[in-house]
């Protein structure tokens, strides 16, 4: 295929020339090179501006407050975001994590009891060459109805369509010279070849929108839609976003978001580990702001992440948006008259009902198991639809609320398992895979990220152990990484996968003794010459799943 005028395209990966074919068109190069052009500069600047507001963060000692400046967009009560269609309405139970190239689950959650799926292509995806390209013709195949066996569109769960963020590019496409933004990529193909035939099955286009850090960001996604729906000749608000608040800076531009976003906006979702490691990014450098123990003193009932939540839903639910919670990462044991298997649903409802009480009107998991238990759970506690009803007037939340830092130390466990999860996680993404199964959870690249970048901060202000006063350190770490990898190699790797392994700590050392902790480990190691080379010689072998790493 000859390259249009301005733009240079990689040759396919072996193994997926028809693929190729079916999703470069000379048509869809041609709107991709015009949505990248047209776009390009915006996209520098909204990068631009995260790097200005960090840099005034870091040099002043300032913390983030709701801004003035918007102040009468959160004091106006008349706006709402335009209605969302009716299938958006009734949305408890997602598939989260879902990335595309795996065609098996793909077809399996296709088939599944679930509302909707998040096809992602960003968290829980390495963006290999290979993997995009199969992951966007699998979407191709679901929306027109290819895969054998299919769900017809009306009937199958929604298709949230997850876009990579805009801290990642696009190696393999270049425009005017230039590595192309992954999100224009992924957007820009999605909509391309399946805007149409989702608006005429009442089935979107739906998209969620990664690490969005400010309503500015937000502006440029809505004139995105707006660019793109005119040259598909689709209805202005066809297209319906939900966004991640997934950053510190965010959670005070909530209202700001959904109202740059208000004909396009299906609300907004709350996480908790790329928020919680947002902390680091913004405040690493500052000791008030040490993350104790993630696997002890962070999760969703203490101050800062419950305020986060109740702040969220109670901004969605005042604008007539939909607030979705977190994605369950616990697996279920296959038997279901074990205590192991009791004790995690048991655990999973513990969680969940704290969202579904504080308002959520769904939330994601990973095991398709979970379905329809958790489908149960959220009809049992709430009426209709949804729970847009529920609006919290006597809640406010403060910025003290959302910058509250629990208390609590480091323990050595917690420490062995940061290791372990940044360390895995990188070897996953050297074998192409975005995420792995450890001690009986899903982890993606949001885990290895409050991870790895906690790791970074303990070292980097010498935390002590609360088991035996230990100090963290490059000397302490680098010893614990050799124990972790010795333990993890001891499961049956073969000599190619313990030095991909040895690889794996390697990088993680170097990520966790730099001076400065990376914007996003995700656009380290997509611009590491490692990943770079291994997408040149095709997929790398895949870890055996016999390799059982959950019984570490």
């Amino acid at each position: 295929m000859s390259a249009i005028a301005g733009m240079e395209l990689s040759r396919s990966p072996p193994g997926l020339e028809a693929e190729y074919r079916t999703i470069f068109t000379t048509d869809s190069l041609l709107f991709l090179h015009e949505l990248i052009s047209t776009f390009d500069a915006e996209v520098d600047q909204v990068l631009q501006l995260r790097v200005t507001r960090k840099n005034h963060l870091y040099l002043s000692g300032d913390l983030p407050n709701f801004t003035q400046s918007t102040a009468h967009i959160r004091r106006d009560p008349t706006w709402k975001v335009q209605p969302v269609p009716p299938r958006l309405q009734r949305r408890h139970v997602d598939v989260g994590d879902l990335a595309p190239c795996d065609t098996e689950r793909f077809i399996q959650a296709l088939q599944s009891p679930a509302q909707g799926i998040q096809i992602d292509f960003d968290d829980g995806n390495c963006p290999t060459y290979y993997n995009q390209i199969k992951g966007i013709y699998n979407v191709f195949k679901a929306v027109h109805n290819l895969f054998p066996y299919s769900v017809p569109l009306p009937q199958a769960p929604l298709l949230m369509l997850r876009p990579r963020a805009w801290n990642m590019v696009e190696h393999n496409m270049m425009v005017e010279g230039r590595e192309v933004p992954a999100p224009l990529f992924d957007f820009g193909l999605l909509m391309f070849h399946c805007g149409q035939m989702l608006y005429e099955n009442k089935s979107g286009p739906f998209f969620y929108l990664s690490k969005v850090e400010s309503f500015m960001e937000a502006r440029l996604w809505n004139k995105i839609f707006v660019w793109t729906q005119q040259k598909l000749g689709l209805p202005l608000g066809t297209i319906k976003a939900t966004v991640l608040i997934e950053n510190i800076l965010a959670s005070f531009e909530m209202e700001e978001i959904l109202y740059e976003l208000r004909d396009h906006s299906a609300g907004l979702n709350c996480g908790i580990w790329d928020y919680s490691a947002s902390f680091v990014n913004k405040f690493g450098h500052r000791r008030a702001f040490m993350l104790p123990d993630r696997s002890i003193y962070v999760n969703m009932e203490k101050r800062f992440l419950h305020s986060y939540m109740d702040l969220l839903v109670q901004t969605c639910h005042r604008r007539e948006a939909l607030a979705t919670g977190g994605m369950v990462a616990l697996l279920l044991p296959e038997d279901q008259q074990s205590d192991s298997y009791r004790t995690v649903l048991d655990t999973v409802t513990r969680l969940k009902l704290l969202e579904i009480k504080a308002g959520v009107d769904g939330f994601m998991v990973y095991d398709l198991a979970l379905i329809e238990p958790m489908q149960k759970l959220i009809q049992l506690h709430t009426e209709g639809d949804n729970q847009l009803h529920k609006i919290r007037t006597d809640l406010t939340v403060t910025p003290d609320d959302l910058l509250s830092i629990p208390l609590g130390g480091v323990t050595l466990p917690g420490l062995k398992y940061n290791i372990a999860v940044g360390v895995l996680f990188i070897d996953a993404w050297l074998s192409g895979k975005g995420h792995f199964f450890y001690r009986g959870q899903v982890e993606d690249s949001a885990t290895a990220e409050i991870s790895t970048s906690q790791v970074w901060q303990w070292i980097c202000h010498q935390a002590q152990l609360e088991d035996d006063s230990r100090v963290v350190s490059r000397r302490l770490v680098t010893e614990l990484s050799k124990q972790v990898m010795w333990e993890l190699s001891s499961v049956g790797h073969s000599v190619r996968t313990k030095q991909q392994l040895q690889t794996a700590v390697d990088m993680f050392l170097e990520v966790v003794q730099k001076r400065n902790y990376p914007e996003f480990i995700t656009t380290y190691l997509s611009q590491d010459h490692t990943f770079l080379s291994s997408q040149n010689k095709g997929q790398m072998e895949v870890l055996d799943k016999d390799v059982h790493l959950s019984k570490l």
